[in-house]
C-alpha cells in the first residue's frame, strides 16, 4: 500500500524525505512465547517530535542508518509517540513501541531480538496509514472523546505515553539498584532488619538528587521521584534562566529546586551543585545530551559515595577514574526502554496532567513541505519549545 508520509534514508543531502512510501503488514510478536500476528490498519493523529528522530536523521546524512531499516526495505518511516485511529474497531489508541522476541522488553539479552515502531526495523506513525500489532494498541481512558474527536489538551499529552513509560522504568530501576546497592549500609547503620533496610535504602538513594538537564525527560523523572519520595532534595541543573517558561512549568509541576549553569567554569557549577544541595549527591542524572554531565559527577566529585549514576543521554561518552570509582562504591547504569504495564500508568497519568501546556503544534503542510528545514529552524532549533507535535489528521481532533 502506498501512503504519503515521512521517512528516514542514508542520504547526505536528504536524510529525511515527505512523500510516496509504500507500507506492508510484516507479522510481528510482541513477546516471547507470544505467537506471531498481523497487524491492524490504523490512521495516525497527532505525533510528537523526539530527539531520537534528530538523531536519526543525523545518522541518515552519515548514512549510518542501514541496520534500523525494516527487513527489505532501505528507508524507516520515522515516529514513535502519539495517538491512532482504530477503524476497523471504531476507537482509539495509544501504541506500545517496543515489542519482539525477549521475554521483558526493558531487558533484552544477546540471543534475543526487538523491535520500535518508528526507530528499529519497524516503520511508525508519520505516515497516513500504518500497521500495528493488534495487542500493542492500548486502549485511551473514558471521557476524552466528544462526538467521535479527541479534546486537542488530551491528544497533546499522548504524544508522552513513551518518554514517560521510559521514566517510570528509571524510577524503578534506580529504586530497585539504590535498594540492593546501599541496604547492607542501612542495616548496620539503623541496626534493623534486611526488609526493613532496603526500604530505607531506596528511600535515601534520593535524599540528594541532580538532574542535569531539562528536557521533557529531565521534567518527568524530577516529578515522578518527587512523587514517589516525597522527602527527596531535587535539583534540576540546567542553562535556562529561571524566571524562562520552561522552567517555572517544570517547578510548578514538579516543586523539586533549581539552579542556573550560568559558571565560567566545571568547578564553579560543581560547587554551586553541591552547594545548593547540601552534600554531594546521592544519585545523578544526566539527561542534558553533553559530555559536562560525567565530568560535573566524577572529575568534579558532584556524586557522593556509594552513590548511583543514571546515564540516560543518548551521543556523550561516559568516563570515570577507576581508583576513586571504586573506593567511593560509584554504581552506574544506563538503560533506555520500558514495559508495557509502565506505558499503561503512564497514560493514565499524563491524563490528568497539565503536560499539554507545553506542547506546540506545527501545521503538517509546513512540516510536509520541507521537513528537514522543520527539523533544523523550528523542531530542534535553539527557540524551540519543550515539545513540538503535529495533528497528522484533523478530523479526529477537536481543535476548538
Amino acid at each position: 500500500m502506498i501512503v504519503k508520509g515521512t521517512y528516514f534514508q542514508n542520504d547526505a543531502k536528504k536524510p529525511l524525505v515527505y512523500g510516496d512510501v509504500e507500507i506492508t503488514n510484516q507479522r510481528r510478536r510482541r513477546l516471547r512465547g507470544e505467537e506471531e500476528k498481523e497487524g491492524i490498519l490504523c490512521e495516525p493523529v497527532m505525533v510528537g517530535f523526539c530527539g531520537t528522530d534528530n538523531e536519526l536523521m543525523h545518522m541518515g546524512s552519515e548514512g549510518r542508518l542501514s541496520a534500523k531499516f525494516p527487513e527489505g526495505t532501505n528507508r524507516l518511516v520515522n515516529g514513535h509517540e502519539g495517538i491512532v485511529w482504530v477503524p476497523s474497531q471504531n476507537r482509539f489508541a495509544i501504541v506500545l513501541i517496543r515489542g519482539g522476541n525477549s521475554y521483558d522488553p526493558t531487558r533484552y539479552t544477546e540471543e534475543e531480538s526487538y523491535f520500535e515502531y518508528g526507530c528499529d526495523r519497524a516503520d511508525g506513525l508519520f505516515a497516513d496509514q500504518q500497521y500495528f500489532h493488534p495487542d500493542m494498541l492500548l486502549p485511551i481512558p473514558e471521557g476524552y472523546v466528544e462526538n467521535g474527536k479527541l479534546k486537542l489538551s488530551f491528544a497533546k499529552k499522548m504524544v508522552f505515553p513513551d518518554p514517560f513509560a521510559c521514566m517510570l522504568f528509571q524510577l524503578e530501576r534506580m529504586e530497585d539498584l539504590g535498594s540492593a546497592h546501599n541496604f547492607r549500609v542501612a542495616m548496620r547503620k539503623y541496626k534493623c532488619s534486611e526488609e526493613e533496610a532496603r526500604r530505607i535504602a531506596k528511600e535515601e538513594i534520593f535524599e540528594r538528587t541532580v538532574i542535569f538537564g531539562l528536557g521533557t525527560t529531565g521534567m518527568f523523572i524530577g516529578d515522578l521521584i518527587l512523587r514517589a519520595h516525597p522527602k527527596a532534595k531535587v535539583l534540576f541543573v540546567a542553562r535556562s534562566p529561571k524566571e524562562s517558561p520552561k522552567v517555572q512549568f517544570a517547578l510548578r509541576t514538579t516543586k523539586a529546586e533549581y539552579l542556573q549553569n550560568e559558571f565560567a567554569t566545571e568547578e564553579e557549577t560543581a560547587k554551586a551543585i553541591t552547594e545548593a544541595l547540601g552534600g554531594r549527591a546521592t544519585t545523578f542524572i544526566g539527561v542534558s545530551g553533553s559530555n559536562v554531565e560525567h565530568r560535573i559527577a566524577f572529575e568534579q566529585k558532584v556524586l557522593g559515595c556509594n552513590g548511583i549514576y543514571n546515564s540516560f543521554s543518548l551521543g556523550p561518552k561516559v568516563s570515570f577514574d577507576t581508583m576513586p570509582f571504586g573506593f567511593e562504591n560509584h554504581l552506574i547504569f544506563g538503560s533506555i526502554n520500558f514495559r508495557q504495564d509502565h506505558m499503561e500508568k503512564a497514560i493514565g497519568l499524563l491524563a490528568e496532567s497539565h503536560y499539554d501546556e507545553i506542547v506546540e503544534l506545527i501545521d503538517r503542510e509546513e512540516f510536509a513541505r520541507d521537513p528537514m528545514d522543520a527539523y533544523k529552524n523550528k523542531i530542534y532549533s535553539k527557540n524551540a519549545p519543550m515539545k513540538t507535535a503535529v495533528i497528522w489528521n484533523k478530523k479526529y481532533v477537536e481543535e476548538a
